[in-house]
């Protein structure tokens, strides 16, 4: 299945935010939107997945295995959220219940896609927190998001992403907010999931570096426009654009401070 996004306009109040953005990803591919703050990437996911905030209008295609979904209606798209498109937010907060277990989360994006009774749900929410490398996942999926780390709580949000086994996952800066050590094993354990799984994956990120590690093809934005796009190794080794350019600056300080301290 693949994900083909052409002439993508998203306007919010009347302000053009996002503009003639066009990109695919192909079947198995791993495919990166990357920008600065402001420069339109996460809006595209979320009109890829229909969860635009309110306020905001989408235009142009967005075709899921040749299946026109933009502007399709939220039940319809809920039909392919998470059984065929998962997604992993930034911040996991936003994506976990505070007075819910995790295991309960984990077991309730099964059950929105599959007809089996909670014991077998409880069975697989704690199979898959094993999977995601949860400590001890038969007594963590009794606990609550705030008795988690920030690691462990982005690791129950790919458990939630991937429990139906979609074959494309968007991942929206998965980990900006956790600290270097972290995000090194969340960005291990993205990349050996979808190998083994055989999914898409459509990442997104504002660090060229962190591209490197799980993308092949790099989609570069700016005030909302592609200003260039290639193979991965070409944008690191001779990228075109200035904002591009200045993205690898970016990443190259950043390896250097790593390799410093």
């Amino acid at each position: 299945m693949s994900l083909e996004v052409e002439n993508l306009v998203i306007t919010i109040g009347g302000r053009t935010v996002v503009d003639g953005v066009s990109f695919t990803v192909p079947d198995g591919a791993r495919v990166g939107l990357i920008g600065e703050s402001g420069s339109g990437k996460s809006l595209t996911a979320l009109a890829v997945m229909g969860l635009l905030p309110d306020g905001a209008a989408a235009s142009g295609s967005v075709r899921w295995n040749g299946r026109e979904i933009l502007g399709l209606p939220d039940r319809m798209l809920a039909e392919i959220r998470g059984d065929e498109i998962g997604m992993v937010f930034q911040e996991p907060r936003t994506a976990l219940n505070p007075i819910r277990t995790i295991g309960r989360q984990i077991a309730e994006a099964i059950r929105i896609h599959e007809r089996i009774d909670k014991r077998t749900a409880r069975t697989r929410a704690i199979a898959e927190a094993a999977r995601v490398a949860l400590p001890e996942p038969e007594r963590i999926v009794d606990r609550y998001p705030h008795q988690l780390s920030g690691g462990q709580r982005q690791r129950t949000a790919i458990a939630m992403a991937l429990a139906a086994r979609p074959r494309l996952l968007i991942a929206d800066e998965p980990t900006t907010a956790l600290d270097v050590t972290i995000q090194a094993g969340v960005l291990r354990l993205l990349l050996s999931l979808v190998e083994s799984d055989g999914m898409s994956l459509l990442f997104i990120t504002h660090d060229l570096a962190v591209l490197a590690q799980v993308a092949t093809h790099g989609v570069v934005l700016a005030d909302g426009r592609v200003v260039e796009s290639g193979p991965l190794d070409t944008l690191l080794t001779a990228p075109v654009s200035p904002i591009t350019q200045g993205l690898l600056r970016d990443a190259t300080a950043t390896l250097w401070r790593g390799e410093a301290e």
